[in-house]
C-alpha cells in the first residue's frame, strides 16, 4: 500500500505526540503551532532591543534569541509533549539591563553569568522535583484563578502594545487616541478576529493577524522590507560564552540570582498552571502532566541562553494563544521551535508584522482564559478572596509572579486564621514564608 506524505506525516505524529488521545490533529496542531508563534514572534524585536541597551550586541543577541528559544521548545515539545512555548522572558531581560547592568552598574558579562548559575539551580531543582512540588502543592481554585489573571494579563498586553491602553500621570492608566491609526487598526484586526471566531473559522487568530497585517501596509503601520525577506543569521560571536565569574561570591550576586529565580520560577508555574487549565490538561488532582519534563526544558533553556547570549527564559503566556486554537500536544510547540528557527533566515518578514496585528490576537486570547472562572467557588471567601487578589494583581502589577504571591500570601493568613489550617499543605505554608521575605527584605 501506498501512502501520500501526509498520511505517513499523520502516522509519525500520532506515534510521537498521542494525537487522538489528546483529543487533536496534525492540521489543528499546525495552525496552534502558528498562532502561538505569530503572538510571541515580538520578542525576536523586542529582547535584541532591551539587551542591547546593556551593551550587548543587538544582532548576535537576536541570533542568541532564537536558537536558545528552540533548544528549549525542542525539549518541551518531544520531551515534556505539552502545547507550551519557551522564550527569553519579558520582565527577566528588563531586569537583566535595566537593573542589574544599568543602575547597579555590573557588566552585562556578569549579569550573564547569574543567568547561567540560575539555570544550573533550575535543572537541580527540578531534578529533585522542589519545582514541581510546587506545582503540585497549589490549591485547584487558585490554578483556576492563575488562569484568569493571565487572561486579564495578556489582554492588556494587547492593548498596551497597540496604543489602546496607555501611561497616565493623573489615572496611571487611560484610554490611547483612538483617532491614531495604529490604535485604529488594532480595533480593526479586534472586530475582524471577533467575526472569524463567530463563524467558527479554524485558525481564526492567525488569520486575524495576516488580515490585519495586510490592512497596515497602505497606512505605512506595517512596514515591507527594504531589502527582500531573507538574510543571513547574525554571528554569535560578540555574546557567546561570555561570562564574568570574578562577582560569584558577593552579595549583589546573590541578590542578582535571587530576583532572577524567584521571577523565573513563579512566571514559568503561573504559566504551566493558568494555559494547561485552559486546555483541560490538568489532571484529577489538579496537577499538571509531565510538569518535570516541562521545567526541565525551561531550566535547560536558561542554561543554553546564557551560554548563546541572552537573558534567562522562560514559559511564554502567549502559548495560550495556540491552546485556544486546539493545540493540545508537542507537535503545536514543535511547529513554534521550526518557525523560530525560519526567523533566523527570514527575519525581515517576521519582524514586518507591527504589534498593531497581533494585539487583537492577544485581547481575544484574554477572552478565551477568563472561562475556568465558571468553576470557581466564589461563595467560600476563604477561597475566593485569595481568587481574587491572584486575578487583579496580575495585570495591576503587571506581573504573573507577583499575583500568584499575593494569592498564596493570603490563601495561607486566611485558612490559618479562619480554624481551616488543615487544608494548607506544608509546602503551602513554606512558600508563604519565602513570598514575606522576599517582599519583607
Amino acid at each position: 500500500m501506498i501512502f501520500s506524505f501526509p498520511s505517513i506525516a499523520d502516522i509519525m505524529f500520532e506515534k510521537l505526540f498521542q494525537l487522538k488521545k489528546n483529543g487533536t490533529n496534525t492540521r489543528t496542531e499546525v495552525i496552534a503551532g502558528i498562532t502561538t508563534f505569530m503572538t510571541m514572534a515580538y520578542i525576536l524585536t523586542v529582547n535584541p532591543f532591551i539587551l542591547s541597551s546593556s551593551g550587548m550586541d543587538r544582532d548576535a543577541v537576536f541570533t542568541a534569541t532564537v536558537l536558545s528559544s528552540f533548544i528549549a521548545i525542542m525539549i518541551m515539545a518531544f520531551y515534556a509533549n505539552l502545547p507550551i512555548a519557551i522564550a527569553p522572558g519579558m520582565g527577566l531581560n528588563a531586569f537583566f539591563a535595566y537593573t542589574v547592568v544599568i543602575q547597579m552598574g555590573y557588566s552585562w558579562e556578569m549579569a550573564l553569568t547569574a543567568v547561567f548559575i540560575e539555570g544550573i539551580i533550575f535543572i537541580l531543582l527540578t531534578f529533585f522535583k522542589v519545582r514541581e512540588a510546587i506545582i503540585d502543592s497549589i490549591p485547584l481554585n487558585l490554578k483556576y484563578a492563575i488562569s484568569v489573571g493571565i487572561g486579564l494579563f495578556i489582554a492588556l498586553i494587547g492593548f498596551s502594545n497597540a496604543g489602546i491602553i496607555v501611561k497616565n500621570e493623573a489615572t496611571l492608566v487611560s484610554l490611547g487616541d483612538l483617532t491614531s491609526p495604529q490604535v485604529l487598526l488594532a480595533l480593526v484586526g479586534i472586530i475582524i478576529t471577533g467575526i472569524l471566531l463567530v463563524f467558527r473559522m479554524k485558525g481564526a487568530l492567525v488569520v486575524g493577524i495576516i488580515i490585519t497585517a495586510a490592512l497596515g501596509i497602505p497606512f505605512g503601520i506595517t512596514q515591507l522590507p527594504e531589502h527582500g525577506f531573507v538574510s543571513l543569521p547574525p554571528s554569535l560571536g560578540p555574546v557567546f560564552f561570555k561570562f564574568d565569574f570574578s562577582k560569584v561570591f558577593t552579595t549583589d550576586m546573590l541578590a542578582v540570582i535571587f530576583t532572577f529565580l524567584f521571577v523565573d520560577i513563579f512566571d514559568t508555574v503561573g504559566t504551566l498552571v493558568g494555559v494547561c487549565s485552559k486546555a483541560n490538561l490538568l489532571d484529577n488532582q489538579g496537577g499538571v502532566p509531565r510538569a518535570r519534563q516541562a521545567l526541565f526544558a525551561d531550566a535547560v533553556g536558561t542554561t543554553a541562553g546564557a551560554i548563546l547570549g541572552t537573558s534567562a527564559l522562560t514559559a511564554y503566556v502567549e502559548s495560550a494563544a495556540g491552546v485556544s486554537e486546539g493545540g493540545r500536544t508537542g507537535l503545536t510547540s514543535l511547529t513554534v521551535g521550526f518557525l523560530f528557527l525560519i526567523a533566523l533566515f527570514f527575519s525581515p518578514f517576521f519582524l514586518m508584522v507591527p504589534s498593531a496585528a497581533t494585539a487583537p490576537a492577544l485581547v481575544v486570547v484574554g477572552l478565551f482564559m477568563i472561562s475556568p472562572i465558571q468553576k470557581i467557588n466564589l461563595d467560600d471567601y476563604s477561597e475566593s478572596l485569595p481568587v481574587f487578589l491572584t486575578i487583579i494583581i496580575m495585570p495591576l502589577a503587571y506581573s504573573i509572579s507577583e499575583g500568584i504571591a499575593f494569592g498564596m500570601l493570603s490563601y495561607v493568613l486566611i485558612k490559618l486564621f479562619t480554624g481551616k489550617w488543615k487544608e494548607i499543605s506544608i509546602v503551602m505554608y513554606i512558600l508563604a514564608v519565602f513570598f514575606m521575605i522576599k517582599h519583607l527584605l
